[in-house]
């Protein structure tokens, strides 16, 4: 009985998704919009975006109920169905989307911070070690069990929903429509490949706010009911989906898109000033601040536990599997926050800190997304579910659209890291017992090494920049 009380039930599943969800691109996502689309293709990215996402996490409640076995989720569903090598790299990329994500947050964190203590700001030296604190506190956090975060994620996330209630609400009182209509499809008369490529400029910030749905699915083994796991994904997932296009859509009634491109992070305090003045920025400062320290708790809980069980399935290093007595996994907690420490640093060096790293953690998680959804496809056709079968197909097709929307140079920068994870893929090999690789794998792990040798000479020759 103790130990069931130990376990997430269905409130703390859904803010958990929720939680991980609803972070810092929230509160940036107008402006992130903006810089490339008009509000028509917004509107059009939006429908692609929903009906994507919607899918694939039709597929991660689909394959939750019908492979409770599957406790890893995304990466439990690759090598499931595609065997070890794309069961290694669902959890690598996922890995490397989480705490590249967290890097995201600790930037912007100090940006909100950095609205009442002029001290910090996007990138600099004082906002590097400010994170580098938060970080470890994060770290210490967990470290007492994850049952104690995951009730502060609780709290956390139902606090940070009141400042952007209160935006959605004031915007819709204030919103104009002939600011809306300003250059509804970009600069110019209607132009059906214009509008497709502002589109697809969208993806990668859509793909990032939206980067969290399967967090249930992930502490999957760690839920009180197991069907409560795909209910939580369904219902965080079409609550945050209302929020992001209502904040979107909103702020173009507000501000033309020229405006909204220029606004500083986070753009939702400025669009907000905008209509009620400086106290409006406060408040939304201040909810970004509580959102982003939710979000970290969330993301960090996530970016240990994956590893972690990806380790006692034979996928990763055993080094990831050790436990503290708080049941907590400590050494894949340690690695994850000296890598995130580690590449804080290159905050120092990058043009535009907080865009570079959810750009990279969008596109570190694209296999493993597409593999879910590749899987829901396989599964359902082995149990002749057509309607199953269709959901699947369609979240696929968006996963191969992600691929090509994210564009080249974050695909050869994500594939560096995906190279450097064949070396952890062959230790673990060997600790199971395998010698070689398979040659589909030797295939693809060439492929990998290649495109990293692209991004690096294209980085020395400035062609791709961070």
């Amino acid at each position: 009985m103790a130990e069931k009380e130990k376990k997430l039930g269905l409130i703390s599943l859904i803010a958990l998704v929720v939680g991980s969800m609803i972070g810092g691109g929230a509160f940036n996502i107008a402006t992130d919009m903006a810089s490339g689309a008009g509000a028509g293709a917004v509107v059009i990215g939006w429908i692609i975006t929903g009906i994507g996402m919607v899918t694939l996490g039709l597929s991660f409640q689909n394959l939750t109920i019908k492979r409770p076995d599957l406790e890893g989720g995304v990466f439990s569903y690759a090598k499931a169905g595609f065997g070890n090598y794309w069961g290694f790299n669902s959890a690598w990329g996922y890995w490397l989307s989480a705490w590249l994500g967290n890097i995201a947050f600790l930037t912007l964190l100090f940006s909100g911070i950095g609205y009442f203590i002029p001290l910090f700001s996007e990138g600099n030296i004082a906002s590097i070690i400010g994170a580098s604190i938060i970080l470890w506190l994060m770290h210490f956090l967990i470290l007492q069990g994850v049952q104690s975060a995951a009730l502060v994620n609780l709290v956390v996330t139902i606090a940070k929903l009141i400042p952007i209630i209160l935006f959605i609400i004031i915007t819709i009182f204030a919103f104009k429509m002939d600011t809306f209509s300003v250059d509804f499809w970009g600069k110019g008369p209607f132009k059906l490949s214009d509008v497709l490529s502002q589109s697809k400029s969208t993806m990668l910030v859509t793909l990032w706010v939206f980067i969290g749905i399967e967090g249930a699915v992930v502490l999957s083994s760690r839920a009180r009911n197991k069907n409560d796991v795909g209910k939580a994904t369904i219902i965080g997932l079409l609550s945050t989906l209302v929020i992001y296009v209502l904040i979107s859509l909103l702020s173009y009634g507000i501000l033309t898109q020229s405006d909204l491109a220029k606004l500083k992070s986070p753009s939702m305090a400025f669009v907000l000033k905008e209509v009620v003045g400086p106290w409006g920025a406060a408040v939304v400062n201040l909810g970004l601040i509580i959102s982003l320290l939710g979000a970290l708790l969330g993301w960090t809980l996530l970016a240990a536990e994956l590893p972690y069980l990806a380790s006692k399935d034979g996928v990763l290093p055993k080094l990831f599997s050790k436990e503290n007595k708080n049941k907590a996994p400590v050494n894949s907690l340690i690695i994850t926050n000296i890598l995130v420490q580690i590449f804080l640093l290159t905050l120092l060096v990058s043009e535009k800190p907080y865009q570079f790293a959810y750009s990279l953690a969008s596109s570190a998680i694209l296999i493993p997304y597409l593999f879910s959804a590749l899987y829901q496809v396989k599964y359902s056709s082995q149990q002749k579910d057509p309607k199953q079968i269709v959901i699947g197909i369609i979240a696929s097709i968006y996963g191969i659209w992600l691929l090509y929307a994210a564009g080249l140079s974050y695909l050869v920068l994500t594939a560096v890291l995906y190279a450097v994870g064949i070396l952890v893929y062959r230790y673990a090999q060997k600790e199971n017992g395998e010698k070689t690789f398979k040659p589909t794998e030797l295939v693809w792990t060439i492929i990998f090494i290649i495109l990293a040798i692209i991004a690096i000479i294209m980085l020395a020759t400035g062609k791709i920049t961070t």
